[in-house]
């Protein structure tokens, strides 16, 4: 496992050859979600990306909303995340071009052990939460206007249910202190997988619910439109989302988590259906930078 590991690494670095080192000045901004980087995933990603390319890479992680806020101003030149109504109204709005779906794994209801809620092995995450509301036992949100904390919402929303009381307690921070105020406080949180798995040995927390289609969790790429801010580094940017969707880069993807959890924390998902190249009326004819 460990020599197919290595030479996955290798054929990426290797995928466009090898390059003199670039001028000053080659960089972009990665608005992303707190899971992509507390997973360890980016660890893995973009050091490949950096030697095989020469563009540095400047991570900002923060919720899905914020990075979508950092695109909207300018402030970053490529988003990765996990909001797809977001992302949808982020692009029709022409903030963003050539979305791309990249990977996707899911969310789960975490817990104590003891489960005072009894939502073990419910049918739906939203009969979870109405149970959880029910008891009042204590729920930690992201609050962060995050893709989970969206995410969340929709489940209460489908649950008919407004979460609030003292049992209701958004911290708006990312997923790894979110986990870590619930297991401290021994209450449920919403958290996706990959987070979890990556966190859990520091956790006393279980996976009590899971496998609810509605807990599906993508991944989309974006570049933030030139023609909204002329100062992004769009070629740069366009560089480093065909690596996320390129073949040995998902297949890196795919096998990311394998040797630590016995399950992968992603699934690659480039060659979904919305998925496509893109087309001459988006995409720029920019200099290779």
């Amino acid at each position: 496992m460990k020599q197919a590991w290595v030479s996955a690494i290798t054929s990426l670095a290797l995928m466009a050859g090898c390059s003199s080192s670039p001028p000053p000045g080659r960089a972009i901004t990665l608005a992303t979600t707190t899971s992509t980087r507390d997973s360890g995933l980016l660890d893995v990603l973009i050091p490949v990306f950096e030697e095989r390319t020469g563009i540095e890479v400047k991570v900002v992680a923060v919720g899905s909303g914020q990075a979508l806020e950092m695109g909207r101003r300018g402030d970053a030149d490529v988003l990765l995340t996990h909001a797809p109504a977001a992302e949808e109204r982020f692009v029709a709005e022409g903030h963003g071009i050539e979305r791309r779906s990249v990977m996707a794994n899911d969310f789960v209801v975490v817990g104590p052990e003891s489960d005072p809620a009894g939502i073990r092995d419910q049918p739906s995450a939203a009969e979870a939460f109405r149970r959880i509301a029910l008891r009042k036992a204590l729920f930690v949100s992201r609050g962060d206007e995050s893709g989970t904390h969206m995410k969340e919402r929709a489940i209460w929303k489908q649950a008919g249910i407004e979460p609030d009381g003292e049992w209701y307690l958004p911290v708006g921070r990312g997923m790894a202190e979110a986990l870590r105020v619930a297991s401290e406080t021994q209450a449920y949180a919403l958290a996706d997988r990959g987070t979890f798995l990556a966190q859990r040995d520091g956790l006393s927390l279980s996976v009590l619910l899971e496998g609810d289609p509605l807990l599906h969790n993508p991944y989309s790429v974006m570049l933030v439109n030139p023609d909204k801010h002329s100062h992004v580094n769009v070629a740069a940017a366009r560089r480093f989302a065909e690596f996320l969707v390129a073949e040995e880069t998902q297949k890196l993807i795919s096998r990311f988590g394998r040797d630590r959890f016995g399950q992968p924390l992603f699934f690659p998902t480039a060659d979904e259906a919305f998925a496509k190249e893109p087309s001459s009326a988006t995409r720029r004819s920019e200099p290779e930078p």
